[in-house]
């Protein structure tokens, strides 16, 4: 067996100076709901007053998308993390679609002297809009705030991490504290793992369903004792959205609870599981908590959900592993079958093309 590799001298590691959050961004008031359904959906002809009904579902929570407090709450948690591991290095948040947004914070950035991030994006799996894209937003950040005569600045993201031991961990713990506190058991109960749809086309070009499969594999053979038999299982979707004849990843979560009620057999309740979230944003709280939980409550079955990995220590201590890949060049850690992916990608992964559906005359 081959020695791990033994890390860089301090003066190597100061190579990386900064780590950046990236993330998708969301409202923090009613004002700010359409222009930022506006910067999502950009490019794409979408007229306000479509954007206004699917507002609707922030206007149920205030018009505030919690992901903004979570990232804060990530970023409070992380730095002492980083700290306590020997890294004093400077945390930064840039967001896609809302502010703070990421132009200016790169402009923070080259303001500031920093010459070389780590990228960690708040999401665990490979695919163009779980991943390609925030690559691509980030070098197109770079650009727009290049100036003549400034130093470069370059941004390393670290490799999708849906296979990292403290993800896969926290997650099988989370899942576990939901079945004592719903006293469910794998006669009358099934697991539910949920993750954001994509279309097809972008599905059959990335290993974003295998991961998935993987990851709901791994939480539920991670349940098993010698006292437990195997919950069964199911990979569903949620929150797709574009025209409905695109296709995309399937069964919708709903759809699925009434296929479950349907048969001849069906459970007495489920435990849904949001893989596909590092937080309880949005997708979380509207999809779930809101629409599917009352699907089976119509339907009687017994509902509970898993929380996400959110600001766990574990979970923390995970990220800080994966700075440190990049910060002293360590041994990446994987659990299953698939290996890490590499970091930074290999150009052009996960690449898609979307298909416009041809306008009716």
């Amino acid at each position: 067996m081959s020695e791990p590799p033994s890390p860089q001298s301090a003066a190597d590691t100061r190579r990386f100076d900064a780590v950046l959050l990236v993330s998708f961004g969301g409202p923090e008031g009613p004002d700010d709901v359409v222009p930022f359904l506006r910067n999502v959906t950009k490019g794409r002809g979408i007229p306000d007053e479509r954007l206004e009904i699917v507002g609707q579902h922030y206007a149920h929570f205030g018009g505030v998308s919690p992901i903004n407090a979570q990232n804060r709450e990530l970023l409070s948690a992380l730095e002492p993390a980083l700290r306590a591991a020997g890294h004093d290095l400077p945390l930064y948040w840039g967001n896609r679609n809302w502010t703070p947004l990421l132009d200016d914070t790169v402009s923070e950035m080259r303001a500031d002297g920093i010459t070389n991030a780590i990228a960690f994006v708040t999401s665990a799996y490979s695919s163009n809009s779980g991943c390609r894209q925030y690559q691509d937003d980030i070098e197109a950040a770079l650009a727009r705030t290049q100036v003549d005569g400034s130093p470069d600045l370059t941004v390393t993201k670290v490799r999708p991490f849906f296979n990292h031991p403290g993800f896969i961990d926290t997650m099988i713990r989370n899942v576990s504290d939901s079945i004592s506190e719903s006293g469910a058991t794998p006669d009358d109960t099934r697991l539910i793992f949920t993750a954001h749809s994509i279309p097809m086309g972008m599905a059959e070009n990335c290993d974003y369903e295998a991961q998935l499969r993987e990851v709901a594999s791994l939480v539920t053979a991670g349940l098993l004792d010698d006292e437990t038999s195997a919950f069964s299982w199911d990979l569903v979707y949620q929150s797709r959205s574009g025209p409905p004849q695109v296709p995309w990843l399937e069964p919708d979560v709903c759809d699925h609870l009434q296929s479950l009620a349907d048969e001849s057999a069906p459970p007495s309740g489920v435990i849904v599981v949001p893989i596909g979230f590092i937080s309880d944003h949005m997708e979380v709280l509207w999809d779930l908590d809101t629409e599917a939980k009352a699907k089976a409550e119509q339907l009687n079955l017994a509902w509970a959900r898993t929380a996400t990995v959110g600001t766990d220590p574990v979970f923390v201590a995970a990220i800080v592993e994966l700075v440190e890949e990049h910060l002293e060049g360590a041994t990446p850690r994987t659990i299953g079958n698939l290996p890490a992916r590499p970091a930074p990608c290999v150009p052009g992964c996960c690449a898609y093309a979307p298909v416009r559906p041809a306008r009716q005359p």
